[in-house]
């Protein structure tokens, strides 16, 4: 994964941690990182990443128009595009704007929350990551919301235990810590995208070693990014820069597949993951993944998987 090292190298992340909350059941709260979290650590970024890590308890998070992601201590949630998102204990009860709880605090220090009806508690620690680059390709290709444990992988003991001993120091009024939690921010960014793509297939994360073909990758991005969008291989060609045949030739090389074959792949690959969620209909998955009728999908996921999508989603209940 060295290649995707270079390409998060790229993005210049930087880190910075602005809130320690704790809650109490039920509470439900909405959020969006704004220019004021991130004055104390310079200039804003113009593309901005939120994180929420779960010290203790438990919570729900979502955005709109998809479904929770259940979180437990030792969590962090991403949201790599800054969405508009709840959280809470019971997510059916009217959100209260994160901004409307803060409690006041000095300069350098954490701001606070502390919100809620008096039952289960939850502690979270809310941060932002940034790069300067208005629009980020790769932060484009990442899912809504990235749910990773931290103490997953070859860092993940070192990260979660620096992280809570930082959490045990804010609990008693010491704020030193928030330089290190950025660090560890940028870090566990880093490992959680790391994390994501290595439970994709093999084909949806190796076109990032060929991100910094200048010519291949354009392509390989659009494709990621626009995988609904009716592309042609004459159209991939055009938009690499290269004639049909050498970019045929290329891109079959490189990725051991025809372009239109890789694209055939990707697109059921990410049915899949859509078929899973309960509220996705057949129909609207077919549109999302570049179908332009159901009975097209149904005959390419079958030849695919070896079962209709009606079929195979019963099979994974």
């Amino acid at each position: 994964m060295h290649a995707f090292s270079e390409v998060l190298r790229a993005l210049q992340i930087t880190g910075g941690v602005f809130l320690e909350a704790e809650f109490s059941a039920p509470w439900c709260i909405s959020a969006r990182i704004g220019p004021e979290d991130c004055g104390p650590y310079g200039p804003e970024p113009l593309s901005l990443i939120a994180f929420h890590y779960v010290i203790t308890g438990e919570l729900k998070v979502a955005v709109s128009g998809q479904a929770p992601v259940d979180t437990k201590a030792g969590d962090i949630i991403i949201l790599p595009r800054n969405d508009y998102h709840i959280l809470g204990s019971d997510l059916d009860i009217m959100p209260v704007s994160a901004d409307k709880l803060i409690e006041s605090h000095s300069t350098g220090d954490l701001a606070q929350i502390r919100y809620g009806g008096g039952g289960e508690h939850a502690r979270i620690i809310c941060g932002f990551l940034g790069t300067p680059n208005r629009t980020e390709p790769v932060l484009s290709l990442l899912p809504t919301v990235m749910k990773v444990a931290v103490s997953q992988g070859a860092l993940g003991p070192w990260v979660e235990s620096s992280f809570r001993l930082a959490a045990e120091e804010m609990a008693q009024g010491v704020v030193q810590s928030t330089d290190t939690l950025a660090r560890l921010a940028e870090l566990l960014f880093t490992e959680s995208v790391r994390h994501y793509l290595n439970s994709l297939p093999e084909e949806e994360h190796t076109w990032l070693l060929h991100a910094g073909d200048v010519k291949l990758g354009a392509a390989l991005r659009l494709m990621h990014s626009r995988m609904e969008h009716p592309w042609t291989t004459d159209e991939l060609a055009r938009e690499a820069g290269m004639s049909r045949s050498s970019f045929t030739a290329q891109f079959t090389r490189s990725m051991k597949q025809s372009p239109i074959r890789y694209l055939t792949r990707l697109r059921l690959n990410k049915a899949c993951r859509l078929l899973e969620l309960a509220n996705s209909s057949i129909s609207r998955v077919s549109g999302q993944v570049g179908y332009d009728s159901e009975a097209a999908f149904n005959r390419a996921f079958k030849r695919e998987f070896g079962l209709p999508p009606a079929e195979w989603r019963k099979s994974k209940v």
